[in-house]
């Protein structure tokens, strides 16, 4: 690898980013009773004491303002999608569609911990709080304490993102 990537860097780190397969996910918060959500596959776990989270929100995005604005709410909720569920990842991850009413229509129902919209077909579901937000580039990074956690299908297979598209897992899991 050469120390300097050159003009197509940031091209090249897509593809090779890529490579790394990742679980694909809704992110939902609620602002003045009009529900917000953005597919997001920069999700992970932070720290198991406290119980963190985090996900990449780009600046530009109107989610982005709505999630890290300390006016707003603070809280938000994680949906990790099931395979059956590309059409809400690629319906949330469209730019410019109109907030009123998007989620009608997507079964959901609101987290008992902050009343943000959950994906009811999900293979687990998180509400956080915003613990932190650090700047990150053209993106930020949102770190969240987790005050609710769900598994509502034991059983269900996770969409997955690699190489720029969606997947399955085709083995069965343990």
């Amino acid at each position: 690898m050469s120390p300097d990537p050159g003009p197509d860097a940031g091209a090249l780190l897509r593809r090779v980013a890529g490579r790394f397969a990742t679980g694909v996910t809704v992110v939902t918060t609620v602002v003045d009773g009009t529900d917000h959500a953005m597919t997001v596959n920069a999700f992970t776990s932070v720290s198991l004491d406290p119980l963190l989270v985090l996900f990449c929100a780009e600046k530009s995005g109107r989610f982005h303002d709505v999630v890290t604005d300390p006016g707003a709410c603070g809280v938000w909720g994680v949906s990790v999608l099931a395979e059956s569920m590309r059409d809400a990842a690629d319906r949330f991850a469209t730019r410019g569609r109109v907030l009123e009413g998007q989620l009608e229509g997507w079964d959901h129902h609101r987290g008992p911990a902050t009343g943000v919209a959950l994906f009811t077909g999900a293979v687990a579901t998180l509400e956080c709080r915003t613990y932190a937000v650090h700047e990150a580039g053209d993106h930020s990074i949102v770190v969240g304490e987790v005050v609710g956690l769900d598994v509502p299908d034991p059983g269900g297979r996770p969409l997955v993102f690699y190489e720029g598209g969606y997947r399955t897992i085709s083995s069965p899991g343990p």
